[in-house]
């Protein structure tokens, strides 16, 4: 497992070739092992090595909300919009895709958690821990993030654009412009 930390946020950092924003998206995978954790202990569910592949599986799902915000708000900031109304305007126009991409995520893996045939003893435990982070995760990244990034944010733009936020093209600032397919 610790392997696994080590290289999601060794890719973070690639991505955005800045510490503080890899640690703000990383902050999505302990978000998500709590949720991973809770979902277990509600359904009165074991540790197993089925669930530890789900806590595999779960951290590199964590981040993806947490990236689409934090892309965002580096390309509203690289634009001169200050770093509190970058955060707000991210927050407002990226709710449908981080919400998107949590439902995505969890609802695939709803049969294999409500799965009673053969090999439902391996796949539940799995599904649980991802159905329960997936779920904690976003609330946190919705609540949670927005306020790690006023906190600890630099009051400088981005010096360098991620290729994620690169590829982002023709958004615009206010967040009722913003009705285009989500990215």
């Amino acid at each position: 497992m610790p392997i696994v930390l080590v290289a999601i946020f060794g890719l973070l950092f690639v991505t955005y070739r800045n510490l503080r924003d890899s640690l703000r998206v990383f902050t999505g995978v302990p978000f998500a092992a709590v949720g991973g954790i809770a979902a277990l202990w509600l359904r009165d569910m074991p540790f197993s090595i089925s669930a530890g592949v789900g806590f595999i599986a779960l951290s590199g799902v964590a981040v993806l909300g947490d990236m689409v915000l934090v892309s965002y708000v580096r390309q509203l900031m690289a634009r001169g919009v200050d770093r509190a109304a970058a955060v707000e305007v991210a927050c407002l126009t990226r709710l449908r895709p981080v919400l998107m991409t949590a439902l995505v995520a969890a609802l695939g893996f709803v049969p294999m958690a409500l799965s009673t045939g053969v090999g439902a003893e391996v796949q539940r435990p799995l599904a649980t821990v991802v159905i329960g982070g997936v779920l904690s995760s976003t609330l946190l990244t919705l609540l949670v993030l927005p306020a790690i990034y006023l906190v600890f944010g630099s009051k400088t733009t981005p010096s360098v654009e991620s290729p994620a936020t690169a590829c982002e093209s023709g958004s615009t600032v206010e967040p009722e412009a913003d009705q285009g397919p989500a990215q």
